[in-house]
């Protein structure tokens, strides 16, 4: 079965807001079999969207189109729906009782003509019940192909999707099955993530599809198999991350989408009783804030200064003004005490510490740009290490952050 989605705005085309609701449903879709072939983003236009329809049908079994049903003049949808499939509107007396409910129950104010004409769908569609907003969802089919219009509003759209759409397209078609694996590896590119997997990459089935998901510092990735036989296709992706996890073993955090750098570092730190704390410069709290953006992280994580200036590095963390003159604050000698000061003012087990030259600027150091010192400090002893990641200054920020938290997991697992 495949698929393809529109999102439907000027507000997208313009940069106003981020589509997010095309990645919820394909990700929802990819999970019940279906092929999603192509997402596109067009205008609040009439024959643009006429002729998009036009394009998709009977190429693809399922259109699902986001946006233009709201009440207001530039909200289209639904108008032009009924010029496509011949179609005229018509008040649906279950809606019109939902949006009465809503405006005048819920919002204690009367019904105008406007929102009364929420109700008005096409006569010919199959009205998806719209229970946590005011705008239906519509199922048409014309030929081969089902279009489906959601209203923009994320939870609304959410709503409809998971409780609407997904069960209808279970229902009433059969699909292949579609299973993916994702595999987390930090600390090396996907050059070299990419050379040291080749044979075992050359050797994959050919049902199995292997896809590189690059970042800064880490690289995802994801084993996608296809076909009729869900059992087979499992025991396959197992066996196959199975002999890579013997390839690069090393380097693999976790085996799952949602099983990031900072769960598994979570997780290692509740499973000993152990505290972290953080001193940074140059990444200004972004390892503070990745580290507390894991639930329960109020367990391990006690605290951070950000000493951005070399004011603060004095004055708070305890610097004392002659190391940095002898040394610069972008120096082994300041991130090691760094490290040692905020480990001690918030009493934990480690402690992270990072200073650096970002860029654009080189600030109050003379080393070169990318410079970057980490520090951890553990309960033995101060690991310190230089690494130098180059230009510009968002990557310099992100490679120091994941650095920092795979040093930190590195020496945990030690202990284990």
């Amino acid at each position: 079965m495949k698929a393809a989605i529109i999102t439907i705005g000027d507000e997208i085309l313009i940069g106003q807001i981020v589509d997010t609701n095309s990645a919820f449903i394909a990700k929802l879709l990819d999970k019940i079999g279906v092929e999603i072939c192509e997402m596109i983003s067009i205008s609040d236009n009439k024959q643009h969207i006429l002729d998009t329809f036009n394009n998709f049908q009977n190429k693809v079994d399922l259109v699902l189109i986001t946006g233009g049903l709201g009440p207001t003049k530039d909200d289209i949808t639904k108008k032009t729906f009924c010029d496509y499939f011949d179609d005229v509107l018509v008040v649906n007396n279950e809606v019109l009782a939902h949006v009465t409910q809503i405006i005048e129950g819920f919002y204690k104010r009367k019904i105008t003509q406007l929102n009364k004409d929420q109700a008005l769908v096409p006569s010919k569609c199959t009205v998806l019940h719209n229970l946590v907003g005011t705008a239906p969802g519509m199922w048409m089919k014309k030929e081969n192909t089902v279009f489906v219009s959601l209203p923009g509003v994320p939870y609304e759209m959410k709503y409809l999707v998971e409780n609407e759409i997904i069960p209808k397209v279970v229902r009433e078609y059969k699909r292949p099955y579609i299973i993916h694996k994702t595999i987390l590896t930090y600390g090396q590119g996907e050059s070299m993530v990419a050379e040291r997997i080749e044979n075992w990459e050359n050797n994959l089935p050919e049902f199995l599809k292997l896809a590189y998901l690059p970042s800064p510092g880490r690289v995802k990735l994801r084993l996608s198999a296809r076909g009729t036989n869900k059992e087979f296709l499992e025991k396959s992706i197992q066996e196959n991350m199975t002999s890579l996890s013997k390839i690069i073993g090393d380097i693999i955090v976790g085996f799952d989408e949602d099983e990031t750098l900072e769960k598994v570092l979570g997780s290692l730190l509740t499973q000993q009783n152990k505290t972290i704390s953080t001193a940074e410069s140059c990444t200004g709290g972004k390892i503070a804030q990745i580290l507390t953006s894991v639930s329960g992280a109020s367990r391990y994580f006690k605290g951070s200064i950000v000493s951005y200036s070399t004011e603060t590095k004095m004055a708070v963390l305890g610097i004392p003004e002659d190391l940095i003159k002898e040394y610069s604050v972008v120096s082994t000698e300041v991130a090691k005490q760094m490290a040692i000061n905020v480990k001690n003012i918030m009493k934990t087990d480690y402690a992270i510490a990072t200073t650096g030259n970002a860029g654009p600027l080189k600030g109050d150091s003379n080393s070169e740009l990318g410079t970057v010192f980490i520090a951890l400090a553990t309960p033995n002893e101060v690991i310190i290490e230089e690494f130098n990641f180059g230009q510009p200054r968002e990557k310099v920020i992100d490679r120091a952050v994941i650095k920092s938290l795979e040093i930190l997991r590195k020496e945990i697992l030690k202990n284990v």
